[in-house]
């Protein structure tokens, strides 16, 4: 039922879904905001490294932005024909198993989201402390301790409500697109006023270095970076309204402008600067404004912030869905497939991915972090195409309401092949060590999953804080947590009814189990 919770049968026990309140603009905004975080203001110096030339950099993007297009005409097809949150953890579990999926899980889970939301959220301190700080880096202590508050911050608002969260994204996402429309603006005016010299033939491939194809390999993974966030809207499939329709609407909207809008945004860059300028840049776009906007260059810092503002409070809000899919398919603890009956929010998972990116932020240099999440990103996407093949191969009567010609995700493997083997020829050690952490999920999974008739005692350990309470999610019973404080029954709350007491006595055999199981409602959400 959209808009609401979803019910048992008359007389059963209630049910308490995720809502349906996520429709094209919210779709097309969780997308568009979950790429342009960070990346567009991080990425381009890192591109430019590599390639050794602005007309090849220009290019990289170009490709990056096909490519992505690709993976998510992919990802569109999985997305109704396995229309369940997760994203690529929910298709690659489905299609090969339980262990395939763990191990993606781990990795996003340990690696791929605490990471890119640690940068994006480095990156929002960098840039509002920037104008405080204008003839050094910020300090490292008043970074960090913003980018924690900020964290923080978002983390209480996607708790309490689903709608302000979208909310957040959908005006956010407006004023990262208006940032970058000044940026392209201010280039197109430089181009009419002969401004362009970094970008004629002559000057764009007159290499200061010969890149290798290793370095290609790199340059890709720091502009897939940038790019990054392309499947987010795949984990909220439960929360779409028509996702058989707004699923593929909202990504053959989405992608299209986001490359438009970064390729423009790194021609403007080179209207303004040199190469080696924009290499020596600490902040590409506050240079840029400096170099162009006179007094009113603090647009730039200000405009970046809210861009990653909004990019903070997307990867929260999709990561957070990935936890909630892992734990309701018994790959992860089931407190994390707990949701709040009155906010329908999955607050312990938001918990969970608040608490190790806070961990990751004191670690790690920004462009290794960058190599690390890129290098993983791409490995799990592939994985995930392939099951598409395989999905075609195994259940080909299936019925899917989108089907994309088999040459696509063929394309996106071809790419995907040259991109890690030159990844790990070229960057063997972040490489290495990326895949050391995945595989290291193996005994996890069979010691913490497959593993089914455990000791007594650690099953009494493992019950003893998470039961069974009247509240089912749509799959499996949803697990909610044994508050420590001796409840009576008219102090939880019906899920149906969020202004009326709980309207069973203990003695019910759906209840009888849930004296104190609304945990949720003795914190301040």
């Amino acid at each position: 039922m959209a808009g609401g919770e979803q019910r048992g049968a008359p007389g059963g026990p209630e049910r308490v879904a995720l809502k349906k309140e996520i429709g094209l603009l919210s779709a097309c905004a969780i997308i568009i905001g979950n790429i342009i975080g960070s990346g567009i203001f991080i990425s381009p110096k890192g591109v430019l490294e590599h390639t050794g030339s602005v007309g090849l950099a220009l290019i990289i993007w170009v490709l990056g932005g096909g490519v992505a297009a690709l993976g998510s005409l992919c990802y569109a097809e999985l997305g109704v024909t396995i229309p369940k949150s997760g994203g690529d953890y929910s298709y690659v579990t489905e299609i090969f198993g339980g262990l395939a999926g763990f191990l993606l899980l781990w990795s996003a889970v340990l690696i791929m989201y605490p990471t890119s939301l640690a940068v994006i959220s480095l990156t929002f301190s960098n840039y509002v402390l920037q104008p405080v700080f204008p003839n050094c880096i910020p300090p490292y202590n008043a970074s960090r301790i913003l980018s924690m508050v900020c964290l923080l911050l978002l983390t209480w608002v996607n708790s309490s409500s689903v709608r302000w969260a979208t909310r957040i994204q959908d005006i956010f996402t407006a004023g990262k697109l208006l940032a970058l429309a000044l940026i392209i603006t201010v280039g197109f005016i430089q181009i009419f006023k002969g401004n362009y010299e970094e970008l004629t033939p002559s000057k764009a491939f007159n290499f200061w270095m010969t890149p290798s194809v290793g370095h290609l390999a790199l340059a890709f993974l720091q502009g897939s970076f940038a790019f990054s966030g392309w499947n987010f809207l795949n984990y909220v499939t439960e929360e779409l309204v028509d996702p058989r329709r707004n699923l593929p609407r909202a990504i053959f909207i989405s992608i299209p402008l986001v490359t438009f809008v970064y390729t423009f945004t790194n021609i403007a860059y080179f209207t303004a600067m040199s190469p080696q300028e924009l290499l020596s840049s600490n902040a590409v776009a506050v240079t840029f404004g400096e170099k162009l906007l006179g007094y009113f260059s603090w647009v730039m810092p200000v405009s970046v912030a809210l861009s990653t503002f909004g990019g903070i409070n997307g990867y929260l809000f999709t990561s957070s869905r990935l936890c909630f899919s892992g734990a309701r398919e018994g790959h992860l603890p089931s407190l994390l497939a707990m949701i709040h009956v009155k906010y329908c929010t999955p607050i312990p998972a938001l918990l969970v991915c608040c608490l190790a990116t806070l961990i990751i932020m004191l670690v790690g240099d920004t462009y290794t972090l960058i190599n690390y999440v890129s290098f993983i990103n791409y490995l799990c996407y592939g994985v995930t195409i392939i099951g598409l093949i395989v999905l075609r191969w195994k259940k080909p009567k299936i019925f899917r309401p989108i089907k994309v010609n088999l040459l696509i995700p063929i394309a996106y493997l071809a790419f995907w092949a040259f991109l890690l083997v030159f990844s790990l020829y070229s960057e063997p050690v972040v490489c290495g060590v990326g895949l050391i952490i995945i595989f290291t999920g193996v005994p996890v999974f069979f010691l913490g999953v497959y593993w089914r008739n455990k000791p007594k005692c650690v099953n009494r350990l493992i019950g003893k804080h998470c039961h069974c309470g009247s509240v089912h999610s749509s799959g499996p019973v949803l697990m909610v947590c044994r508050a420590q404080l001796p409840l009576s029954p008219h102090q939880c709350r019906d899920s149906s009814k969020p202004s009326h007491h709980w309207h069973a006595q203990p003695s019910d055999p759906h209840t009888k189990q849930a004296r104190c199981c609304l945990w949720m409602e003795i914190l301040p959400f």
